[in-house]
């Protein structure tokens, strides 16, 4: 029997019939991809970090639900804090736990490459993530860097820096186009060159 995952407020949930295997094969078991969303959390010094699914998890390894759990509820939340701020990064895209922690595992690996390359911190970058506040509001989950490149997820360097570049003489302040949205390209270019 399944337990009932809380969803975080401000998120939309994936209709269930829309939930497919991620396409393009994660490569990694389903332990590994909960061990990778944990160690992408250390590395940004996350604290007070609870992984919850619709699955029971170990005592030994909380972050993990049990190998032979498959809950209806594919669902996956990261919650942690950081600078004394509470994020939540939920997925349920993916018709399986492992495909929904892998996915978390490398949008939060996106997220630190933007403060290694220096376009913006990742507290900048997190306020997408943020709970919404005590007085309710809602909070606006980021577009995927492919899907602002128009991209496959797995487009190889090339097709990335390609769309990119199109993208970039597209939105382009100097020619007329918008800055937030120039950065947007620059941003998932970053991104995804970083996979």
């Amino acid at each position: 029997m399944s337990e009932r995952l809380e969803w975080p407020d401000g998120f939309e949930r994936t209709p269930a019939g829309d939930r497919d295997p991620y396409p393009h094969g994660f490569r990694v078991s389903r332990t590994r991809a909960f061990d990778n969303v944990l160690e992408e959390l250390r590395k940004m010094d996350a604290r007070n970090v609870q992984v919850e699914t619709a699955a029971p998890h170990t005592q030994a390894q909380p972050h993990r639900p049990y190998a032979d759990r498959d809950p209806d509820d594919p669902g996956v939340v990261v919650y942690f804090e950081r600078d004394g701020r509470q994020f939540a990064v939920p997925c349920d895209r993916w018709n399986n736990l492992r495909d929904n922690a892998q996915a978390i595992a490398k949008y939060l690996n996106a997220k630190r490459a933007l403060e290694r390359y220096g376009v913006q911190t990742v507290e900048s970058e997190f306020s997408t993530q943020a709970l919404p506040s005590a007085d309710g509001d809602a909070v606006t989950p980021p577009e995927p860097p492919h899907e602002i490149l128009e991209v496959a997820p797995d487009a190889d360097d090339g097709v990335v820096q390609a769309a990119a570049r199109a993208k970039k003489k597209e939105h382009h302040p100097d020619r007329g186009g918008d800055r937030e949205q120039f950065q947007q390209v620059v941003k998932a270019e970053g991104a995804m060159l970083d996979e």
